[in-house]
């Protein structure tokens, strides 16, 4: 049975994201892009399959935005005794139906954190174990983006990043652009307070240059320097793996997101687990401030409004 448990946690928390890279199909035909020999395919039998959804959920009210901290990769790999590494390769094929189901449902965005901007911190042969395969990932899911008329991006400091990946998240991205169903953001070498600081700093200039008054800076200005500025704000952030922290991920963009967290390591999440979250999600009361009376009378009046506007028949 799943245990979620809501907490109210601290913005800036500076833990490590245990971290997620991810494809959305391990069962393309391997190409001059596939994987290194050490990140081989894990066998069928150690990973989530995909899960068909014969119903949907009837869901008053649905998340326009999920955020996924991907926990749990490494621990996976370590619990089944694989070769370092496989544990990522593993949880490449827990998002594909992930993401297939929130596009199944009417979710507009999900966002899943692959790598943090503190993640460089680690051993440098694991780091450039990840990024190789971003890029594998990158080839091979291009093709399944299209398919499914799903826009991919991604945010984070690619100044970081080698030119090369840099060239391909921006081709990718581009190729991608016009499709509509759905946008996939990938979170790479990104950070909370990273995001916050540089729209500062933008805002800054522009004081700076004359082209904005101090009067003018407040947090709509700020937002619309953030990554995501153009996309709804998260309303959903899950953790996998049993941590309860947000570490860094998203923070100004989930100021008033609904906290999901769970046990379950990333590789096993499914779409089961996701459909109890999202019954959930539509079960609490969203207040933002406000008393439940005035977020009842709100609805009330609604109801009546759009009861008072359909034409009699």
């Amino acid at each position: 049975m799943l245990r979620l448990v809501r907490c109210v946690l601290t913005a800036f928390d500076f833990s490590f994201i245990v971290i997620s890279f991810i494809a959305m199909s391990s069962t393309s035909t391997p190409t001059e892009h596939s994987l290194p020999s050490s990140l081989a395919p894990v066998p069928d039998s150690l990973v989530t399959p995909p899960v068909t959804m014969t119903a949907e959920p009837a869901l008053a009210i649905l998340p326009q935005h999920i955020a996924i901290i991907m926990d749990g990769n490494n621990r996976y790999g370590k619990t089944l005794g694989m070769a370092k590494g496989q544990g990522h390769v593993a949880g490449k094929s827990a998002l594909d139906p992930i993401v297939e189901y929130c596009r199944s449902v009417g979710v507009k965005v999900v966002t899943v954190f692959a790598f943090s901007s503190e993640n460089w911190q680690r051993p440098p042969a694991e780091v450039a174990l990840l990024m190789r395969l971003l890029e594998a990932t990158i080839h091979e899911q291009l093709p399944r983006m299209n398919e499914y008329n799903i826009r991919l991006r991604f945010i984070g400091d690619r100044g970081q990043l080698d030119a090369d990946l840099q060239a391909l998240m921006a081709d990718a991205e581009a190729k991608t652009a016009d499709h509509t169903a759905m946008t996939l953001v990938i979170a790479i070498s990104y950070g909370g307070q990273w995001d916050i600081a540089q729209a500062a700093k933008a805002l800054a200039q522009q004081v700076a240059d004359g082209q904005l008054s101090v009067d003018d800076v407040n947090e709509t200005t700020l937002a619309s320097h953030l990554e995501l500025a153009d996309v709804p704000a998260v309303d959903m952030l899950i953790r996998t793996g049993g941590e309860y922290r947000i570490s860094n991920f998203l923070l100004w963009q989930s100021a008033y997101a609904e906290l999901f967290f769970t046990n379950t390591l990333w590789p096993e999440f499914s779409p089961d687990e996701l459909a109890e979250m999202l019954s959930a999600f539509s079960q609490r009361q969203r207040r933002f401030g406000k008393t439940s009376e005035q977020i009842a009378d709100y609805a009330a009046d609604n109801i009546s409004s759009e009861t008072a506007s359909t034409p009699l028949k």
